[in-house]
């Protein structure tokens, strides 16, 4: 029997060194990307600011990720540090999205990563 492809993505902001801009541009073209792959979440780390852009770029990210949920765009934004079985946003999470059951980041109170629930 195949297996179900994963309903979970995971893109990497930082990569490249990029700067806030460029990571934003792509940040809205990896939510466009991952909603046509038919994920239902797309984990963004963006690092929390130890080389001094991380955080820029979290901050950034974070701002745009609230936007689109208050419109309606997005179902949820869960930050990493948030990410943890005794958190409800998270366990609703889990019922979009088995995948994120086994994320390596789980109960790991990381702030250098970003959850959106699509």
């Amino acid at each position: 029997m195949a297996r179900e492809p994963s309903k979970l993505r995971e893109v990497n902001l930082e990569l490249g060194k990029p700067t806030v801009d460029q990571a934003m541009k792509r940040l809205t073209l990896e939510v466009g990307r991952t909603r046509g792959m038919g994920c239902t979440v797309l984990k963004i780390i963006h690092g929390y600011g130890s080389s001094g852009t991380g955080g820029k770029i979290r901050t950034a990210s974070r701002r745009y990720l609230m936007q689109l949920k208050t419109k309606g765009e997005i179902r949820e934004v869960i930050p990493g540090e948030a990410f943890s079985i005794f958190e409800e946003t998270t366990r609703q999470a889990f019922s979009r999205c088995g995948d994120l059951r086994r994320d390596r980041d789980l109960d790991r109170y990381n702030n250098g990563v970003t959850f959106l629930v699509l």
